[in-house]
């Protein structure tokens, strides 16, 4: 068994937190294991456990229409979540959620190497960045970490609750698309 075959195994086959006593499908991620870009989320939501893709719903709807707007699609970049299972009425994961789940991220991370990371939302910035991280102040800033170029934007969920919001994540979006193009022009 490969190391991605183990680690969706350990995924599919966890219970270290009750998030598996409710969830159709585990929601380990989709995309390009060989990307220089990793979108990170919170969780799956509704369609995602159905149908155990991330970002399908809605929101995964206007994430893909943000990402051609920046001249990619998924099969360009890796999306995942911090953890892996619905939480049930789509509550923000708790701590204990999360935990669980940071080792499987951290494989993912490890397996794909990206150059880029993009936390979507306050819950991914929070635990990937830094817990005091405040979403509507930081947001849009650049972070480097180890080899890795870190930055949080707005979920798409938010924006689809919140219009005010898009103008904002549009200039996240086009500050992701030039750090990608800088990253490969030093590849």
């Amino acid at each position: 068994m490969d190391r991605w075959e183990n680690l969706i195994y350990q995924c599919q086959h966890c219970t270290k937190c009750d998030l598996h006593r409710t969830r159709n499908h585990v929601v380990v991620g989709v995309g390009d294991r060989q990307t220089d870009l990793m979108f990170i989320g919170e969780g799956p939501g509704q369609q995602e456990d159905l149908t155990g893709t991330p970002f399908v719903g809605k929101a995964g709807q206007l994430l893909d229409k943000m990402l051609a707007a920046i001249e990619l699609d998924r099969s360009q970049i890796y999306i995942t979540n911090i953890v892996k299972c619905r939480p049930p009425m789509n509550r923000d994961p708790n701590e204990k959620e999360k935990k669980a789940c940071l080792p499987f991220l951290r494989e993912q991370v490890r397996l794909i190497q990206p150059k880029i990371i993009v936390c979507l939302g306050r819950v991914a910035a929070t635990t990937i960045i830094d817990p005091s991280f405040k979403i509507t102040r930081q947001r849009g800033q650049w972070i480097e970490r180890k080899h890795y170029h870190i930055m949080a934007t707005y979920h798409p969920a938010a924006l689809l609750r919140d219009a005010s919001k898009k103008r904002p994540a549009w200039e996240d979006f086009k500050s992701i698309k030039e750090k990608y193009k800088q990253l490969k022009r030093t590849k």
